[in-house]
């Protein structure tokens, strides 16, 4: 059964409707009968049960614990998990480039496996192994060498170099006379691609054997140091013990644990067995993440106008991540400037506001940089930060001299990087709907300036111009979650929206009230693999079924809400 699924179970259950068996096999009728606010209170209840947030199972960070430890319970599960995910093609992961990093780590894996012996004790595997490991090398040898599009994910100049090298290593192996894949051991070295080298893997290498402390941002990439990693002296576990939230990371870092070990090794080891546990086997790039998880999700549904009650512990856990350098996504992960100004946003919304002043600190001159030392920019980060100085501005920080300045230098910094077509991209989500929805909420919300209706009539006719015959919007092909940005979008224009958005919407309508779930749900966000934050997601969703249920009557136009959420005294 499906995240959302569950969320019709719990709002159903509540409400005496049908029982979980008959929610799991949900109608057309069924989703279009669900209400906007039984699923924002679904949403809020799911946070409140799982602290750990709700991310999907990445084959990159999959792949790499079936090499780095077979020992951990739930590996069978893993390999199986490994060749479902294969694509008929023999690659796995997304379209275009974003098959490159999964497909390397899962063919690297599954090498491991078969030259380890893993077939032996893995039900019928040994010939699944096989064709998946000639499927996923005729993958990659058919796109590399070549200029490979590499899209802007973390330390993408890190894992695939150092995957590269680990199949390779494979291939030698091969050609030594190993086992198995006799038609590879004449094979030549799989080549990096295009525009990538390894010189920066290179030198994170020497600088994780120095035992030195490590940026907090390299942490969550720890394994591609390799067998430096293995106990790093620079390393210092976090939280549930945990190495920059990443499963992998821990992994590469713990090694095989012995008996006896330390307090952190024991740590890390119920770590990893807890997060292996939650989701049967494979695992996400990233956990836990509920402050990310938390700000988004109810930020969005108090935008929008959906006022579930907050247990006061929910809130008070977001209020508590705000420290003089700001919130991370999770433990083990640095402060950002993204996760700090959504915090900011949602507690703000919620009646909680909290001094903005930490984000002072991520200030360029220009922009906010996500964190320090940021290579590029990111304009959902920006933003989502003048979503913070500007609700802050018009809700009693008149008095601070920056905060109008700022709020116009966004804007205009905003305005600018508006592409031609009218969209704006970012490099933390593979879709411009995503993007373009943060600017365009940020601006009609708190923007400062002549040019706004401008803009975002522009963006507005781009979102309008992508609709599909089916009233839906993606990148790729048609999605719930995209085209519930798409709505945020054309509400948010309000009159500066093209005369024919009603239609539009109406469309986007039938396509929300019967597609969830049955969209394939994708996955679009950025870490070292994509992934489906899976209850932001759903908010999202929530928020734009809510916002078109009306659209006609205008009950909700996507711009600031001046209701106060209701605090539930749970």
């Amino acid at each position: 059964m499906t995240l959302a699924r569950q969320w019709v179970t719990t709002a159903d259950a509540a409400a005496g409707d049908r029982s979980e068996r008959d929610a799991g096999t949900a109608t057309a009728g069924d989703r279009a009968a669900r209400t906007p606010s039984a699923d924002a209170r679904a949403l809020v209840a799911a946070m409140a049960r799982d602290p750990a947030g709700h991310a999907s199972p990445s084959v990159y960070e999959t792949g790499r614990l079936v090499s780095l430890a077979p020992w951990l319970i739930h590996h069978a599960e893993r390999v199986e998990h490994l060749l479902a995910a294969q694509r008929p093609d023999g690659a796995w992961g997304g379209p275009e480039g974003y098959a490159l990093a999964p497909t390397l780590s899962a063919v690297e894996a599954l090498l491991t496996a078969l030259r380890r012996g893993d077939a032996a004790w893995l039900p019928d595997a040994g010939g699944r192994l096989f064709r998946a490991v000639d499927g996923g090398l005729r993958a990659l040898y058919g796109r590399l060498p070549g200029r490979v599009a590499l899209p802007d994910l973390p330390a993408t100049d890190l894992t695939v170099p150092a995957l590269v090298e680990a199949v390779n290593g494979h291939l030698d192996a091969l050609r030594a006379g190993d086992s198995g894949l006799a038609g590879w051991r004449g094979a030549r070295p799989l080549p990096l691609p295009a525009g990538l080298d390894g010189a920066r893997l290179d030198r994170v290498r020497a600088l994780v054997a120095t035992g030195r402390p490590l940026p907090e941002k390299l942490l969550h990439a720890l394994e591609v140091g390799g067998a430096a990693a293995r106990r790093a002296g620079g390393v210092v576990l976090a939280g549930p013990g945990t190495v920059g939230a990443s499963p992998a990371a821990t992994a590469a870092w713990l090694g095989v644990p012995e008996a006896g070990a330390a307090s952190g090794v024991a740590a890390a080891v119920t770590y990893l067995e807890d997060v292996a546990r939650r989701q049967g086997g494979p695992v996400p790039c990233a956990t836990p993440i509920a402050v990310f998880e938390r700000a988004w999700t109810l930020s969005i549904l108090s935008r929008a106008g959906l006022a579930p009650p907050v247990p006061p512990r929910l809130l008070a856990g977001l209020g508590a991540a705000i420290g003089p350098v700001g919130a991370a996504t999770g433990p083990g992960l640095p402060a950002d400037a993204d996760t700090t100004s959504v915090t900011l946003y949602a507690l703000a919304r919620l009646g909680r506001p909290v001094d903005p002043s930490p984000l002072w600190r991520y200030d360029t001159g220009e922009h906010f940089c996500t964190w320090q030392g940021e290579d590029g920019e990111s304009v959902t980060t920006n933003a989502h930060v003048l979503d913070a100085f500007g609700w802050h501005l018009t809700h009693g920080g008149g008095a601070d001299p920056r905060l109008d300045p700022v709020v116009r230098r966004l804007t205009h910094w905003l305005v600018d990087r508006q592409l031609p077509d009218g969209a704006w991209r970012d490099r933390w989500h593979a879709s411009p709907y995503y993007a373009t929805s943060c600017v365009v909420l940020a601006l009609t919300g708190h923007g400062l300036g002549s040019q706004l209706a401008g803009t975002v009539a522009r963006a507005a006719g781009w979102v309008l111009a992508g609709q599909r015959a089916d009233g839906s919007w993606g990148r790729w092909g048609g999605t719930v979650e995209e085209t519930a940005y798409a709505v945020q979008v054309l509400r948010a224009a309000g009159t500066a929206a093209p005369a024919d958005t009603g239609p539009a919407l109406a469309r986007a309508r039938r396509y929300l009230s019967t597609m969830e779930g049955l969209d394939g749900e994708p996955a679009l966000w950025h870490d070292k693999d994509l992934y489906r934050p899976a209850v932001i997601v759903g908010a999202a969703v929530a928020a734009a079924r809510h916002l078109v249920r009306d659209h006609a009557v205008g009950t909700a136009d996507g711009t600031e809400s001046r209701t106060t959420p209701l605090i539930s005294a749970a």
